[in-house]
């Protein structure tokens, strides 16, 4: 069972996006989570953060929640950089034994060196695109691709560690046309769902 959940609040900063969504977001999730009894980390990247404590808190938690915002396709280039320090240095055996494969066993597939077996995360993203251009292929952009279509790269860093997806929440049209209360309803209802009471 889930007991310990490590949130990290990806967000960069920007002039014109100051981060307000996904610290109600990250806010929610810590006020939800520490209700139902689950112990709560938080690292934020526009904050301090070190490699080493980075990594104890994924070998502590359960899961992973990342609230993040969707810049250029992708996560923010702060967050991408970190990963990059910290999950390298997890090859250590803390997340991983290098990438699974063994010089004197072929059989041993790459990517199967994962140590992190059991620990649950999730993806919270935040969108201009509206809803409706994914999933359709009559949308041109997406060609009928579904977020997690997009996020491929970003599910496959946390299955090289075997952590296992729980389903992806997304705000959507954040910008032309937001709606942040019903979108943190929708949150409110998708914690419930996946984060239900410590027993």
């Amino acid at each position: 069972p889930m007991k310990k959940v490590f949130i990290i609040n990806a967000h960069e900063e920007y002039e014109f996006s100051k981060g307000e969504l996904n610290r109600t977001l990250t806010a929610l999730a810590v006020e939800h989570l520490e209700a139902k009894g689950y112990e709560v980390r938080v690292t934020t990247m526009k904050d301090e953060w070190g490699v080493d404590a980075e990594l104890a808190n994924h070998v502590w938690a359960d899961a992973v929640l990342l609230p993040s915002p969707v810049n250029w396709m992708g996560l923010p280039w702060s967050f991408k950089k970190s990963l990059a320090h910290v999950y390298s240095f997890g090859m250590d055996g803390r997340l991983c034994a290098g990438d699974g494969r063994s010089r004197s066993d072929a059989s041993l597939q790459y990517g199967s060196g994962g140590t992190l077996t059991g620990t649950r995360y999730m993806l919270s993203l935040t969108f201009n695109a509206p809803r409706d251009s994914f999933g359709d292929p009559a949308q041109v952009f997406f060609e009928g691709k579904t977020v997690d279509d997009l996020f491929w790269p970003t599910h496959l860093n946390f299955r090289f560690f075997d952590m296992t997806p729980l389903p992806t929440f997304v705000c959507y049209d954040v910008m032309k046309n937001p709606q942040i209360e019903t979108d943190l309803d929708l949150y409110r209802a998708h914690l419930s769902e996946h984060f239900p009471p410590v027993s």
